[in-house]
């Protein structure tokens, strides 16, 4: 995928930041603002511009959760393992989701649709099991919520929180 990609942005934006110092992490975030992730032919670009080894990119990168390296769905698709929504069911749940969206945990499906990932909890255990997509916050889930919810997204419906 990376092989077409067009990278002008990356380029364009290295200019405002080359020669500051501390302009690694601000660099990744606007360029997975741009492209929803961290393509891996912009780390070279990166160091470059900045005057950093590529390591140190891919370093920064690996180390906070918040940048991807891989293209991410459209859809995020977080289900909460908390001891509330475990025990009220939401390991079915994440398995019905796997088999509907045909992904592991963690993965987007191939048409760029769905990410699916796991949280330790929603802070929301009263309404468990809990999901959330994108933002919206799902309650008390069942098997017939999610055929609901993913068959609206696949059409291309917007969501409505339900809680």
């Amino acid at each position: 995928m990376d092989a077409k990609l067009d990278l002008t942005y990356v380029n364009m934006m290295l200019q405002d930041y080359k020669q500051k110092r501390g302009a690694l992490i601000p660099v990744l975030q606007k360029i997975q603002e741009y492209y929803a992730y961290i393509p891996e032919a912009a780390v070279d670009l990166i160091a470059e511009g900045l005057n950093i080894p590529a390591s140190e990119v891919y370093g920064v990168i690996t180390f906070y959760a918040q940048f991807y390296t891989h293209p991410r769905g459209k859809h995020l698709i977080r289900v909460c393992r908390g001891t509330a929504c475990h025990v009220k069911g939401s390991k079915t749940i994440l398995e019905i989701i796997k088999d509907k969206l045909s992904i592991k945990e963690g993965d987007t499906t191939e048409d760029l649709l769905f990410t699916l990932e796991t949280v330790g909890c929603l802070g929301a255990c009263a309404l468990a099991p809990v999901i959330v997509i994108d933002g919206y916050y799902y309650d008390k889930v069942t098997a017939q919520k999610i055929d609901d919810i993913l068959n609206r997204l696949s059409q291309g419906n917007e969501l409505q929180s339900h809680t």
